[in-house]
């Protein structure tokens, strides 16, 4: 029996308790894990069931538990359940370890009385068996004939069960009386409490088991098993259908917790059409798409929440793992191949603003199964599906999409709250099949470019702007992809630049520390318009300064600038929680928004007065705007640059005096007054003071003797690598004995094999992280500063080491795990890798 048989509406809610961060799963055993037999001492439970409900037991945050009108130790002993799994019996009288229950004398004299009445009123009744448990005495009459069994009952009705003191429960043929309370919602609430459940699910088929049922509220999910009135919610046939369901949720719950098969988030492609980003996974899914902006809630998730979260994806009818996957030299179209099958994707060009549209194109001779799942906003709204002749139309949401797949077949199915579509398709070499997902409208009409012209488009956007690029010759197919993956991080219709296509990929596989990164940070997009400025290209650097001056225009000056906006130039709402996705295999909690648009970080003016230096130098030119923000910025600075703050790494704990901020406001300052001098401009007379005043400070509180090394701030001992910027800014020169022996020291605190971490310290965040890409970067930097060549080349060799076979890096790398962790791509992690390339080059 597959999960398919069971109620759709059961389905459902099964996928939605299995998302709850605390789950209690507790089911009666007679009649549910076992099938109701006429010997109760052969009631054997399903072997499906017994390993489901072991492998619920061993998940993380999740409780197993049989409750069953059995004494514990025969329950024990027939169902064979590992320790893992919590016994009640006698209907929730009888606990396991941790439950003991002690009669006291009184309740063990009433035993004692009901056990000599019992046996007295049963003596002689042919198939009528008593059963003697610690707190309670069963009466059976499965097999006794029909008069004999009511005779029985009715005496034992009229008899014992009158007495004061006696709880009694009736089921099915069977009558108990016991001297301690016996209800199996009691037990449930007891089970709760020790568990902490946040919901719970409860199993039963029994008249006994509604008591459980009435305590059953909120997310909880209660199943009946068989016929009859019940107050649970869903109703399953048999034994049979208790182990499908079991399996199912033990399926959600896995993946919930843990992730599906999340594949290497290196091996992810990023497709881009200068204002829109999705990432392709090495198979072929489309694993994360958002709408209508990047910094929009997601379409697909998968990425994020496996396939429930939203997907699109292809594969050969007859199986079989591909055989590679690249981009088309110079283009961020990609292409996935296996033997006999070729998957193009690529985001489509010149699309009116609203529109998010993505093209899938199927060639060669092999048979495939298209499976296409959106999941608008996170998959928190309700979807439909409607086939027509020209392809699917995505209903229930309040931005329409449309897939436009003409004479394709499609078979939609439902789980009662959203539909998902699957098609199998025959391309051939003449007649390749197309698939055309437009995000933004309800079209299905005939594109008026024919296909083939749209790819040699979107191919002929990014090669023509590639050509025009100066590429150092260290690594440079790889620098080129490095350029083009930031290139894909701008939004060219607003000018703002990602720093990260993603959120919430994980610095810690299963850990906490995952951030949102699709927004416009100052810092990093002014790092990585400067890297392009580098390689020849300036329409970034002036779109994303155009960029700042409509931020700038919307506050009162410089130095109430936020870390980041959004990509239109807003603030950010309130970080917040996507509860209902389980994050990058197991990694959660899910995050959108960052709470760092709240801190103060001083070092923001640094990076874009720098960014504006490039430019001007570049251009020969420096603009009036431009200019006036430059001044603007340096007030900035001379009003707080002797404040504390939060730094570049954005950690939550109180300001302190960081070195990395400090030397971005004497940047500032130092690249103000080149400004003035290479182009005519007036600078004010204290800046040359203020400039030496800043590395005056610095230079004195900076730098520890204790450790022989500037610090991460002044208050402290431990070591930052953004620390190194001093001698690489020029605040210090680098021949310097005190940046020498930062640099030592920092290699010897943070560098790792192939990585150099950010720093060491308690950041008031549990858990660990990888080494981080830009901060390699650094190193390579500093060490050619200081003559260590060898070294730099070294560690530049294991950066390229570490990219995905498409060429893409995200934030991190673990060494010892030997695994990318981060968002991805990530802006940092290539402009580093660029300006490696062009160092090493020189």
């Amino acid at each position: 029996m597959t999960a398919e048989a069971l109620p759709a509406e059961l389905r459902r809610a099964i996928v939605q308790v299995a998302r709850t961060p605390r789950l209690l799963v507790a089911c009666d055993y007679d009649g549910t894990l076992a099938p109701i037999v006429e010997n109760p001492e052969n009631a054997r439970p399903h072997t499906e069931s017994v390993g489901a409900l072991r492998s619920l037991a061993g998940l993380h945050e999740t409780t197993a538990a049989v409750i069953s009108g059995r004494a514990l130790r025969d329950l024990a002993t027939l169902s064979r359940l590992p320790a893992e799994v919590h016994l009640v019996g006698s209907h929730g009288s009888e606990f396991d370890v941790g439950f003991v229950h002690a009669l006291d004398a009184e309740a063990r004299d009433l035993h004692r009385r009901i056990e000599a009445e019992l046996e007295k009123l049963t003596e002689g009744a042919e198939g009528v068996h008593l059963e003697v448990k610690p707190a309670s005495i069963a009466v059976h009459v499965r097999r006794a004939p029909q008069d004999v069994a009511d005779d029985v009952l009715g005496k034992v009705r009229s008899g014992p069960c009158t007495w004061t003191g006696v709880q009694v429960t009736e089921g099915k043929a069977v009558i108990e009386l016991a001297v301690v309370q016996t209800d199996k919602g009691h037990a449930l609430d007891v089970l709760r409490h020790q568990a902490g459940a946040t919901a719970a699910i409860f199993v039963g088929d029994d008249v006994t088991d509604e008591k459980a049922f009435t305590r059953l509220a909120g997310p909880d999910v209660g199943v009946k098993v068989g016929d009859g009135e019940t107050l649970a919610g869903y109703r399953i046939d048999d034994p049979v259908s208790v182990a499908t369901m079991l399996a199912l949720l033990l399926e959600e719950r896995r993946n919930w917790l843990y992730g599906g098969q999340a594949p290497p988030i290196e091996r992810l492609s990023m497709l881009a059409n200068e204002r829109s980003v999705a990432l392709v996974t090495p198979d072929a899914r489309l694993t994360w798409l958002c709408h209508p902006e990047p910094d929009s809630a997601a379409v697909f998730a998968d990425l994020l929440g496996g396939p429930t979260a939203g997907h699109f994806s292809v594969s050969p009818e007859r199986g079989g793992l591909p055989l590679g996957q690249r981009y088309l030299p110079g283009t961020m179209t990609v292409e996935t191949r296996w033997s006999g099958l070729l998957v193009t994707d690529y985001l489509d060009h010149d699309v009116p603003a609203h529109r998010t549209d993505l093209t899938r194109v199927l060639s060669g001779s092999s048979a495939a199964v298209v499976e296409f799942a959106p999941r608008p906003e996170f998959g928190q709204v309700q979807v439909r599906l409607e086939a027509t002749a020209d392809g699917l139309l995505v209903l229930g949401t309040s931005d329409p999409i449309a897939l436009r797949a003409p004479g394709v077949v499609w078979e939609i199915t439902s789980d009662g709250q959203v539909d998902s579509a699957r098609a199998v398709v025959q391309p051939t070499p003449e007649r390749p099949v197309v698939f055309e997902l437009r995000c933004g409208t309800r079209d299905l009409s005939a594109h008026p470019v024919a296909e083939p012209e749209r790819k040699a488009h979107a191919a002929s956007y990014w090669t023509t702007w590639l050509d025009a690029l100066v590429l150092p010759p260290v690594e440079k197919d790889l620098v080129a992809r490095s350029a083009l993956t930031l290139r894909g991080l701008c939004h060219s219709e607003t000018g703002a630049i990602m720093a990260a296509a993603t959120t919430s990929l994980p610095e810690e596989i299963g850990g906490i520390r995952n951030w949102d990164y699709r927004y416009c940070w100052l810092r990093d997009a002014s790092m990585t318009a400067k890297a392009l400025v580098s390689l020849g290209s300036t329409v970034e650097a002036e779109a994303f300064l155009r960029w700042v001056h409509g931020v700038l225009a919307t506050i009162p000056g410089p130095e109430r600038l936020h870390p980041l906006y959004t990509i239109a130039g807003t603030t950010l709402g309130p970080e917040a929680v996507i509860d209902t996705l389980p994050g990058y295999a197991g990694s959660r909690p899910v995050r959108v928004g960052n709470l760092a648009n709240q801190q103060v970080q001083l070092d923001v003016f640094g990076p874009v007065v720098d960014l504006v230096a490039a430019l001007a130098e570049a251009k020969g030119s420096l603009s009036d705007s431009d200019w006036a923000m430059v001044e603007a910025m340096a007030e900035a600075v001379t009003r707080r640059w002797h404040e504390p703050d939060h730094g570049i790494w954005e950690e939550r704990h109180r300001p302190r005096h960081h070195v990395y901020s400090k030397v971005m406001c004497w940047l500032t300052i130092d690249r103000a007054l080149t400004l003035a001098d290479k182009h005519g401009r007036t600078a004010h007379p204290d800046w040359p003071a203020l400039r030496a005043k800043i590395a005056d400070d610095v230079l004195t509180n900076g730098w520890n003797d204790e450790v022989r090394s500037f610090t991460t701030a002044y208050d402290g001992t431990d070591l930052d690598a953004a620390t190194l910027l001093i001698g690489m800014v020029g605040l210090i020169d680098p021949t310097d004995e005190r940046f020498q022996a930062t640099v030592t020291a920092t290699e010897a605190e943070l560098r790792s094999g192939s990585t150099v971490y950010r720093y060491h310290r308690d950041d008031g965040l549990p858990g660990d992280e990888g080494g981080f890409h830009i901060c390699a970067a650094w190193m390579i930097e500093a060490y050619l500063l200081t003559g260590r060549r060898p070294e730099a080349e070294d560690l530049f060799a294991q950066i390229v080491n570490a990219a995905g076979p498409t060429g893409l890096l995200p934030e991190e790398y673990d060494p010892v795990a030997e695994r990318s962790l981060g968002n991805h791509p990530q802006a940092y992690s290539h402009l580093g890798l660029i300006r490696c390339a062009q160092l090493l080059s020189a």
